[in-house]
């Protein structure tokens, strides 16, 4: 199992340290680095600012929206940040929900989000091989768009560019059971939200048809800490904002995996409590049982026993959401 460094986004400002962990976490081995967006920050720009300061360490978006670009265009900053970064990077993609989707990105939300990533996936393929010009008749990513209020004036075209790698690796973040088979179908790797090493029957099913070399790549909030109560206070914040307020109160991905998970009763009171106002309410609902088998908090000895259950599932890679260089020189010493 290898280990990765996951940053996630800005929230009021650049993070100072950001730069600096990604540079401890090349020295110490660390296979790869991962930055995210929301709707603030976005994931190219501060990869290309690691990737300038970095020598070794791979280069992943943790995700990537999808709403955010055309397939196109996200296909063109992958293969300009490969190039620049000597062959690097890691395309993490996401489609979000459609509270971001609509309400940011200003675009409908897609009636099938399956057939809508799977189309994105392929155009950012054929841009990477490059062997003819991209076209697609597609439902949401057609290419040339023929569309009625389109001019017919479009034409096929390949990248101008040369694509470094016509395999640069293309990972996935999907919570939907259908989502994560589609995944092991059609993608490199996938990124998890939520792991659980304790309850890996969770996704069996749905990776049964992943192939060799497929990537499980969750992330997992780490830190070394004597209190684990304290340490676990900002899981159970990113927790208590996802699942409270990252979706309607209909459609929740994020309260639906909880639900998956063993916990739909405390899924749906935080959510209740999240859309009543009661935020700080919310986050003590998140039962710290949860908040606990997705992360690696507490003692050294602690962690190194629990870092044993993550190694013998099928994940491949382990992306820590660490605040300090302690805990990233404990993890790479413990799985040595």
């Amino acid at each position: 199992m290898r280990l990765g460094l996951a940053l996630g986004y800005w929230g009021r400002g650049p993070d100072p340290a950001h730069l600096p962990l990604a540079r401890e976490a090349e020295r110490l081995g660390y296979h790869s680095v991962w930055t995210a967006e929301s709707w603030g920050s976005d994931a190219f720009t501060p990869l290309t600012w690691i990737a300038a300061h970095t020598s070794r360490i791979r280069l992943g978006t943790a995700v990537a929206q999808m709403a955010a670009r055309s397939p196109t265009t996200t296909a063109m900053h992958a293969l300009t940040l490969d190039h620049l970064s000597g062959g690097r990077m890691m395309l993490g993609l996401g489609l979000s929900g459609p509270q971001v989707v609509e309400g940011w990105y200003g675009r409908p939300f897609p009636g099938s989000p399956l057939t809508a990533t799977r189309e994105y996936v392929d155009v950012v393929r054929q841009v990477l091989r490059r062997e003819a010009p991209v076209e697609l008749d597609g439902r949401f990513h057609p290419l040339p768009y023929r569309g009625e209020d389109g001019t017919g004036l479009g034409r096929a075209l390949k990248p101008i560019t040369h694509p470094l790698r016509a395999d640069l690796p293309v990972l996935l973040g999907a919570e939907g059971p259908k989502n994560i088979a589609q995944t092991a179908r059609i993608a490199d790797g996938w990124l998890p939200l939520y792991w659980s090493p304790t309850r890996t029957e969770v996704y069996e099913a749905a990776l049964a048809d992943r192939r060799e070399g497929f990537l499980v790549a969750p992330m997992a909030r780490a830190q070394v800490c004597d209190d684990v109560t304290e340490g676990l206070l900002p899981v159970k914040a990113m927790l208590g904002f996802y699942i409270g307020g990252m979706g309607h109160a209909a459609r929740n991905f994020h309260a639906d995996l909880m639900a998956r998970m063993g916990y739909e009763e405390e899924a749906r009171r935080i959510q209740e409590l999240f859309l009543a106002g009661r935020r700080e309410d919310a986050v003590r609902a998140v039962p710290d049982a949860f908040a606990d088998e997705i992360s690696l908090v507490g003692p050294r000895e602690r962690i190194a026993e629990r870092l044993e259950s993550w190694r013998k599932g099928p994940v491949t890679d382990l992306l820590v959401l660490a605040p300090d260089p302690h805990t990233l020189r404990v993890l790479a010493e413990l799985n040595a």
